[in-house]
């Protein structure tokens, strides 16, 4: 049986609320854990160790914390850069702490004037409500991530990080959503 819009969109938005609880009920000491064994686990992989550039983020409260990744990648000569929402466009400029303010939906965002150009990431690292562990993605709504990595210059490998609660079995596809190339899960959250 087929899912019309509206049902497809239900579903979404169910998933969404669910682990918006999930994530609640997480203590900020077990989700500092989590983000510390996920990101170690992501500086263990082939494609960290390639990479010049490193697409990244600065979470928000309910996502894998950064922060002190983002200094560690950036003290490792890691070219660091994090996305900006400018109207309904999200772009990446250099990582700088001293050069970081409160922007779109409070998130920490980076002051600069020049982008970094979509073609010369190397690995983004990719948040989102909820996984599979195949690479399908349910984000936020707003596809900025999506719109982001479907630029035809766009080619960095994608790694989706979670916290276990985070993760399910299926998750409703839409075509023009962009799968992740692996995804990598806290087995402690």
């Amino acid at each position: 049986m087929e899912m019309d819009l509206e049902q497809i969109n239900d579903q979404k938005r169910a998933i969404r609320q669910e682990v918006r609880r999930r994530i609640k009920e997480l203590g900020a000491q077990v989700k500092e854990t989590a983000a510390e064994e996920i990101f170690r686990l992501v500086e263990s992989t082939d494609a960290f160790t390639r990479a010049h550039s490193v697409a990244f983020y600065a979470a928000m409260s309910d996502e894998v914390p950064t922060q002190r990744t983002l200094d560690r990648w950036r003290a490792m000569r890691k070219h660091v850069v994090v996305p900006r929402v400018e109207g309904d466009v999200m772009r990446f400029y250099d990582y700088d702490p001293e050069r970081m303010q409160t922007g779109a939906f409070g998130i920490a965002e980076p002051v600069g004037d020049v982008e970094y150009p979509a073609g010369e990431i190397d690995l983004i690292i990719v948040p989102a409500r909820a996984f599979t562990r195949s690479g399908i993605r349910l984000g936020r709504g707003g596809g900025f991530y999506d719109k982001y990595m479907s630029q035809p210059d766009f080619r960095a490998y994608k790694i989706g990080v979670a916290f276990g609660c985070q993760v399910f079995e299926e998750l409703v596809c839409d075509e023009h959503d962009i799968l992740v190339d692996e995804v990598i899960v806290s087995t402690l959250a």
